[in-house]
């Protein structure tokens, strides 16, 4: 079926005439805190298909273990297109760090990737340090004498720091903090040197001089800091780093809601208000296709599994 014909979807069933999805309210599970990056796009999700699908999207957060509780508790619902879950970048980690009751592939149905955007590697204005190259040279004559700072062991800004030490062939000590907040104020206190942060929450302080941004880690610079390069072209080529957020089903979720939930959440991204809405919070709108979706998730499992265990990071 093709997306046009979407209006009008009815739902497998026992032979009789079913109502069209959906015909009841949506359950979004988001396995994070309230008021974090990932809580600000699941409510900003809901918030647009509620109109599109006629009924009410309902933000349900179940933080803890990595975000993979709530995913736990999403897998198991009916695969009734009522219960859907939002995951991160972090969701491609969490499989080397913590021990799943399912499968991140084969029990989920991906439907579409949201967002995409930067972390900032920045550093308190007090580290003798202007560049990325800087940086290494001195991590070079200094060999773990950099405090990287992160919000979390494991957490992305854990592992983008490790990915580019790896790439960079330096080592740096790890500093892990219960959260972004704590992490990027003790980075602004200089109690640690460098941390690997979302952009909504480094670009205030980048624009207010208590803190130095050296490289963005996506392959392209952005607008919301032109003069700032991307770490590859600054010093670590072939290094890139993504933010993202995605929609994902309980496994088997039938085609049609697949389809339905894929193209409405296309068409509210790309509205110009969702997509300066996006801009605010440092990441841009994403979309595609759920195969495409899916062949990013099984891509970056196995990337980070290497990692990780190349790093020895572990959860205590």
């Amino acid at each position: 079926m093709g997306l046009g014909g979407l209006a009008a979807l009815s739902l497998p069933g026992t032979g009789r005439a079913e109502a069209a999805y959906p015909n009841k309210p949506i359950r979004l599970i988001v396995p994070f805190a309230t008021g974090g990056g990932s809580d600000f796009i699941g409510r900003f999700i809901a918030h647009r298909l509620t109109e599109p699908l006629g009924q009410q999207v309902i933000v349900d957060n179940k933080p803890g273990a990595g975000g993979t509780l709530g995913i736990e508790q999403m897998v198991r619902s009916p695969n009734d297109g009522y219960t859907l879950g939002l995951i991160a970048s972090s969701y491609t980690v969490s499989p080397s760090l913590y021990k799943f009751k399912f499968d991140p592939v084969d029990d989920i149905t991906p439907i579409v990737q949201l967002s995409q955007g930067p972390m900032v590697a920045v550093v308190t204005p007090s580290f003798p340090v202007q560049s990325i190259k800087e940086l290494i040279d001195y991590a070079k004559k200094n060999p773990g004498q950099i405090n990287f700072a992160s919000a979390g062991q494991g957490s992305v800004t854990h592992m983008a720091a490790e990915y580019f030490a790896d790439m960079a062939g330096i080592r740096m000590t790890h500093v892990p903090y219960k959260g972004t907040g704590p992490a990027l104020t003790d980075t602004m206190a200089g109690q640690t040197q460098l941390f690997f942060s979302s952009t909504a929450t480094t670009l205030p302080h980048i624009q207010s001089g208590k803190l130095r941004a050296l490289g963005v880690t996506t392959d392209k610079r952005i607008p919301a800091l032109p003069d700032v390069p991307t770490i590859a072209e600054a010093g670590v080529p072939g290094y890139a780093c993504i933010l993202w957020h995605g929609l994902i089903g309980p496994k088997d979720l039938p085609t049609p809601i697949v389809e339905r939930i894929n193209h409405e959440a296309i068409k509210a991204l790309g509205l110009p208000d969702a997509i300066e809405k996006l801009q605010q919070d440092g990441v841009a709108p994403a979309g595609g296709t759920p195969a495409q979706f899916k062949t990013a998730i099984e891509r970056e499992i196995p990337l980070w599994a290497k990692l990780v265990a190349k790093a020895g990071v572990k959860i205590s």
